[in-house]
């Protein structure tokens, strides 16, 4: 008797396999964002490769096929979210018409809404807290983000400068000056702020917007003319 004649079409043949493709090609991405939320929630030492695997649905190996090591992964994270980003920030201050003084307040708000207010904004209290242990984490983090992030504020600073519309300044520390308010909200969002009581909340963005006004225009009321 013969063999039933089989229903299966080239084309439904292809459906799994063009899904399994695609599953294959979100992976990195689905492990990269599981890596962020448990990095952030748990700290890198406390964080096991096993975790994250399962919480992105994969096998422990088949992680490993991507990221060989957990510090690798970790690297991964940071370049996704923020070292990744500066070829795009740099872009965003050579084509910026405005004065310095609303490129400075374009800088510190455009950074709150797209790391501050996203799970990014957790990897630099990592950071700082687990340098001591991972110095090798930390050199990477010097090199990738801290520097050229200390360039681009250069960057907006010199162009003050140069336009005069910023007096001549110690570099150096005015650009610590800058960075100085963003790693407090960040450090105060990732450690006393789940603890506050509603009336003690800190308004972010307010935050922001009043320190770029004391950068900019200081704390000394106008001089009045006699």
């Amino acid at each position: 008797m013969p063999a039933p004649a089989s229903t299966t079409t080239p084309e439904s043949d292809a459906e799994p396999r063009q899904r399994r493709a695609r599953r294959k090609e979100a992976r990195p991405g689905e492990l990269l964002d599981a890596a962020l939320r448990l990095f952030v929630e748990k700290g890198f030492a406390a964080t096991r490769v096993e975790e994250v695997a399962a919480s992105a649905g994969v096998s422990k190996g088949t992680l490993f096929l991507y990221f060989p090591s957990k510090e690798e992964l970790f690297k991964a994270v940071v370049r996704e979210n923020l070292a990744g980003r500066f070829p795009e920030w740099n872009e965003e201050l050579d084509h910026f018409e405005g004065d310095s003084a609303e490129l400075v307040r374009y800088c510190l708000q455009t950074w709150w809404e797209r790391v501050g207010m996203t799970p990014a904004s957790g990897i630099t209290k990592l950071v700082m807290s687990e340098a001591g242990m991972f110095p090798e984490i930390a050199a990477f983090y010097q090199k990738e983000v801290i520097d050229p992030g200390h360039e681009l504020i250069r960057r907006v600073l010199q162009r003050g400068i140069d336009r005069g519309e910023f007096r001549p300044l110690s570099m150096d520390y005015a650009i610590y000056s800058l960075i100085a308010p963003m790693i407090f909200v960040l450090m105060w969002k990732h450690s006393m702020a789940p603890c506050c009581a509603s009336n003690e909340t800190l308004d972010p963005v307010g935050f922001i917007d009043n320190q770029v006004d004391l950068l900019l225009h200081g704390m000394l009321a106008p001089a009045t003319t006699p």
